[in-house]
This record gives structure tokens, C-alpha cells and sequence, in this order.
């Protein structure tokens, strides 16, 4: 048997990864059949998809499909990670907001409250359900004209988060696109509306994160020294400081689940109206009736956490240009920033008179 075992600083929600040393008896084999052998629920197609942009590689070197694997050699796979069984999803006629396509990819932008894919209580009226609908009428051929639960999605965000994801059409365009999210590649940059100001301005935020021991709801951040949960690291900058709130922009190097979430939590700044991080409530400024209802008001607006995925740039799979999209933050979350603006301003002119 080869020694096979996980690697570490991945999200493994959307991929499957493994490191597999080939055992001394093991004779000398094309990869792909190799890989077919111990690799579940996996096709010759998407092997050899993987191997061309290089998702699978032997001692650390891009090889061809027909390449022989030797005893004592080292392959480290990332691929896509398949649907389970009976995960097939119903194709709804649900609009789209598609800001790009052509015969390899597809760039969404989903509004908040929107679901990205079926689960236990969302099993239709998610962004799955549409896109099924979508490449239906297109005759886009996704898993053999089988619509499953997450057609060609490489990445997402939460319900409650708006913005854009970039969805993967064909098995190349799969594998080229979890490639580059596997090597931290994908430039992926939030705006983030946080409590407070942050000090500094701008900085790394490295520190692992798994799920809460006790709140099994959320996730948090580890000390590194203590070993637990998966590495995640956040690169962030104040754009507008508002005293009270601040506009924060997001670079993630890898994609944790609610990583800019919890980085910002753990910052001691947390997302505005995030009721499951503690941002629900009021983090600075005095507890005093008018301003309350001021917040209270500005919960109204923006009935969500305070997060919008702004912009994607990624390799194209076929053409191999640099892509870069953008987005503009959304009607509730310019609302909330102009809410906050005005009462600043108000707030200074009032000092201006003392």
C-alpha cells in the first residue's frame, strides 16, 4: 500500500488533496491508471484534466499522462472534490446576475441572502439551483449533463455576503481554476464594514482558524503554538475611517470558512451587524438613547454582516491572461457607509459650535 496523507493550509470544503508516497513494490505504472486505482469516485477525463495544468505532480514536476510512477517517487494530487450520492439538485428558472461568461467560465454576482449551494434547510432557491437551470438552457455539459450539487463551483461565499464567484464550465477549466486556489493565486479582495478603527491602518492577520469548541456555529481563531485548526491568513487596510465603523478592504491568501469573520473578530473589530460574531450589537460609542436608535437604524439598512466580495483576478484556463473582475458594493451596503458619513459629519459640526 502507498502512504498517503492529507495536506495541511487548504480549505478542503470544494477539493480533495492527498500526498502519496508509492510503496517500494509497486511496479511501474502509467499515473493515470495509477491514480484510477486510489482515487474514489474519480475518471480517467478529470486525471488527466489535473495532470495537464499541472494539479498533479510527481516529486514536485509537472508529467504527462502517460508518465510511469517508480517506487519511493512522491505525487501530490489536488482535485476537485465530487458531489455525494443523491446530491442531485433540482434546476430552478432563478435570475442571475452574470457579469461574464464565455465557453469555460462564468462570473456571478450574488446578492446577499442567496444561498451558494444545497444543503440541509436550502435544498432549492440556491445559487446551484440557478446556474443548473442556466447551463440547461445552454447545453452546458457539466458532470455528463448531470446536474449535481456543486456543478462547477471552486469557491463561495456565505449567504449573507454579496458578490462575485467565478464558476468553472468544463473538466480543464475545473481543474485549472483549483490549481490556482491551491496555490494561493487567486487574488480575492473583500470590503469589509468593521467596528471601530483599526490599529494599525493596515497589517497580516496570521493565525489559524477551526471550529469553536463550544459554539459549534462559529469558528475561531488558535494560538499557531497550540496546533490546532488550519492556517489562514488575512491581509487587510483601512480605506475610510468613520470613528465609530471603518471601511475595510480584504486580500485573502487562503479561504477558510468565515475567515475575514473571524480574523476581524479576533482583531477586536467586528463585522457591523454580524449577529453570530457579536457584531449586532454596539462595539463603540456610549450606550445613550439617540445614538442608539441612530445604529439601530443603521442595522435596518444593512440587515446583514457587513461584507461584500468585490473583485476576482485568476489565470483565464484557456487563455492563460490575467482576468480581473470588480463589483460595486451593493445599494445596503453604500447606504449604511453614507448613513455613517452623515452622522459624522453632524457629529463635528456639533463640536464645531461648542
Amino acid at each position: 500500500m502507498s502512504n498517503e496523507r492529507k495536506e495541511e493550509g487548504f480549505d478542503d470544503d470544494y477539493f480533495d488533496y492527498q500526498h502519496i508516497i508509492i510503496d517500494p513494490k509497486q511496479t511501474q505504472i502509467r499515473i493515470d491508471k495509477f491514480l484510477m486505482d486510489r482515487v474514489k469516485d474519480i475518471s480517467r477525463n478529470r486525471v488527466q484534466n489535473a495532470i495537464r495544468v499541472g494539479a498533479i505532480t510527481v516529486d514536485g514536476k509537472n508529467v504527462k499522462p502517460n508518465f510511469k510512477v517508480k517506487p519511493g517517487q512522491e505525487v501530490k494530487i489536488v482535485l476537485p472534490r465530487p458531489p455525494g450520492e443523491g446530491q442531485h439538485v433540482l434546476a430552478q428558472d432563478i435570475p442571475l446576475d452574470i457579469r461574464y461568461e464565455d465557453e469555460d467560465i462564468l462570473i456571478v454576482h450574488k446578492a446577499a441572502g442567496m444561498v451558494v449551494h444545497p444543503g440541509i434547510g436550502h435544498k432549492t432557491g440556491t445559487l446551484v439551483n440557478a446556474l443548473a437551470y442556466h447551463f440547461n438552457q445552454h447545453e452546458v455539459d457539466i458532470e455528463g449533463n448531470t446536474f449535481q450539487s456543486r456543478l462547477g463551483l471552486v469557491h463561495r461565499i456565505d449567504k449573507n455576503t454579496s458578490g462575485l464567484l467565478v464558476v468553472a464550465k468544463n473538466e480543464h477549466a475545473i481543474s485549472h481554476l483549483a490549481k490556482q486556489f491551491y496555490d494561493h493565486t487567486i487574488e480575492r479582495t473583500y470590503y469589509a464594514l468593521v467596528w471601530g478603527d483599526p490599529d494599525p491602518e493596515a497589517g497580516k492577520i496570521d493565525m489559524p482558524i477551526g471550529r469553536h469548541p463550544r459554539h459549534r456555529l462559529q469558528f475561531t481563531t488558535f494560538p499557531k503554538e497550540e496546533e490546532q485548526g488550519k492556517w489562514a491568513v488575512t491581509h487587510y487596510k483601512v480605506l475610510e475611517s468613520l470613528y465609530y465603523v471603518s471601511l475595510v478592504q480584504c486580500q485573502l491568501e487562503t479561504g477558510r470558512t468565515h475567515q475575514i469573520r473571524v480574523h476581524m473578530k479576533h482583531l477586536g473589530h467586528p463585522l457591523f451587524n454580524d449577529d453570530r460574531y457579536g457584531g449586532n450589537r454596539i462595539m463603540k460609542g456610549t450606550i445613550f438613547s439617540k445614538y442608539k436608535s441612530f445604529v439601530d437604524r443603521t442595522f435596518s439598512l444593512l440587515p446583514r454582516h457587513g461584507l461584500h466580495a468585490k473583485s476576482l483576478g485568476f489565470i483565464h484556463p484557456r487563455t492563460n491572461e490575467f482576468m480581473q473582475f470588480d463589483s460595486d458594493v451593493p445599494k445596503d451596503f453604500e447606504d449604511v457607509l453614507e448613513a455613517w458619513r452623515t452622522y459624522i459629519r453632524g457629529r463635528k459640526a456639533a463640536i464645531g459650535k461648542l
